[in-house]
């Protein structure tokens, strides 16, 4: 496992918080850090049908479980879980006893808001940063291949075909996560959708060009694109102006947090 940049911070949140969570994409490294920085601590994944399961029905015992605290993945999963969590850390605030993980940005911090604010850290775990790239042994060495690479650890750490990769990400994100986070009925028109935001990436975000080259109505493509940014695939950039006003009323730009899924989205299959 490469050092990442934040780690030195969660160090440090860790001794002052009980509540440490993570939130980035899927794939970001959240798992592989929170096991190697908190390596004596208990570990779940409510990707388990099992886990999800037991946490759902019987939240109580399901923290009675762990009593020196645990990293519980894929938190998200379970959003009434944060509810009875706050009870379990009001009468035992000892820091840096659990540590949670998700990689559904809105429905997570909600849950969050509601039920452990003041009690825990945030951190947002995105892919790799630059400098992060190159602690691998093997990494780009050109600015074309850097941006079609992106910078998904998994990618690096295992020496994957980025196309490969990508297929498999796009094709897991499109069939689980989307499903998880709205009701998509036509998931074809969706991952269309999203090729479609690849397209318009740094550019001026404009719903009607989308809705109408998508063939949906402007309401869902706002929907949609709140969908992309629950799951850190993309985000609105406003635009910078000295005038507060107008930075506000003007038109912000869609950003995608990795540019190897951008170009995989584009069709794009070679650095060249």
């Amino acid at each position: 496992m490469i050092r990442r940049d934040i780690t030195e911070s969660l160090k440090r949140a860790a001794e002052g918080f009980p509540v440490i969570t993570i939130t980035g994409p899927r794939q970001s490294g959240k798992t592989t850090l929170s096991r190697g920085l908190f390596e004596n601590h208990a570990f779940v994944s409510l990707e388990s049908p099992d886990h999800r399961a037991f946490a759902l029905e019987d939240p109580r015992r399901f923290l009675a479980q762990f009593p020196n605290g645990a990293i519980i993945n894929e938190v998200q999963r379970a959003p009434d879980l944060l509810s009875y969590l706050q009870g379990v850390v009001d009468d035992n605030p000892n820091p840096g006893l659990w540590i949670l993980t998700g990689s559904q940005n809105l429905l997570l911090l909600s849950s969050i808001s509601q039920s452990l604010a003041g009690r825990t850290a945030i951190f947002n775990l995105l892919p790799l940063t630059w400098p992060e790239v190159t602690r691998f042994s093997k990494f780009p060495q050109s600015l074309d291949e850097a941006l079609f690479t992106g910078s998904y650890p998994r990618i690096f750490d295992a020496g994957l075909n980025p196309v490969e990769w990508f297929r498999a990400y796009v094709s897991s994100y499109v069939d689980r996560d989307v499903r998880m986070i709205t009701n998509v009925r036509d998931l074809t028109t969706f991952q269309r959708f999203i090729q479609l935001c690849a397209g318009q990436t740094a550019q001026l975000l404009n719903f009607s060009s989308l809705a109408g080259d998508c063939g949906i109505s402007q309401p869902t493509a706002k929907a949609w694109i709140s969908v992309l940014e629950a799951s850190f695939i993309a985000f609105r950039l406003q635009n910078f102006s000295g005038n507060v006003r107008k930075r506000l009323v003007r038109m912000p730009k869609l950003h995608f947090y990795d540019s190897g899924l951008v170009c995989w989205l584009l069709g794009i299959r070679t650095p060249e």
